[in-house]
């Protein structure tokens, strides 16, 4: 599948952008958190398909209480459909991350929720240069012993995958795209499923939630 991306710059200012597959995640979002027009949002600079760095074009984190609902923007075609296949949009997925509150200090919100998304740029990039592509009820190990939070303090250190508990999949005028959520793990956890064959939807059972809490200890 080829890349897809937002338009060039000299196209920018000879029409209006089509960003039907971008309103369309929105939208999905605001059904679940209604009066959410201007969440928490994260974007680059310089889009991959124009050199940049990075494959997502952003990330929002919605308000949910006592956790931040975060998802990206740049696996699914954001803009006019450009890729040949007509039930998905690009990839036909996008990440998400329910994230506990409180799990973290509270001077350093703002560094967590930017580390969550360098971990999807990350793990986006695995799709983009092999076109791999992350299905619910899988695991990704990553055989680091270090926290994925900000400071590195975590147990949790790799993830399970499931299909987003609060909005699942839609359809958009560019195809279908799914909701990828990622739960976070920790080592033992995951070396149950790795090495000893624990099936993800044990796993997941056992942890008994799909919000990301960084201090919660393992279930292993």
């Amino acid at each position: 599948m080829g890349l897809f991306g937002k338009k060039g710059k000299q196209q920018e200012e000879e029409q209006e952008i089509d960003d039907r597959g971008w309103k369309a995640i929105e939208e999905a979002f605001l059904k679940v958190y209604p009066g959410q027009d201007n969440p928490k949002h994260w974007g680059v600079l310089i889009p991959w398909n124009l050199g940049g760095p990075d494959p997502l074009h952003g990330m929002s984190a919605y308000d949910g209480g006592d956790y931040w609902h975060c998802v990206t923007f740049g696996l699914s075609e954001l803009w006019e459909k450009e890729s040949e296949d007509p039930e998905y949009s690009g990839y036909g997925m996008e990440f998400t991350m329910r994230f506990k509150k409180g799990c973290y200090d509270a001077d350093d919100e703002e560094n967590e929720l930017r580390c969550i998304f360098g971990i999807f740029q990350a793990i986006a990039k695995m799709t983009f240069n092999s076109g791999e592509v992350f299905l619910p009820w899988e695991w990704v190990y990553t055989g680091q012993k270090q926290g994925m939070d900000f400071h590195q303090q975590s147990k949790l250190v790799g993830f399970i995958t499931l299909p987003d508990t609060k909005v699942g999949a839609i359809d958009t005028p560019n195809g279908k795209v799914e909701f990828v959520e990622f739960v976070g793990c920790t080592d033992a956890e995951l070396l149950q499923i790795k090495d000893n064959g624990l099936k993800v939807k044990e796993l997941y059972e056992k942890i008994g939630s799909d919000i990301t809490d960084y201090y919660r200890d393992s279930v292993f």
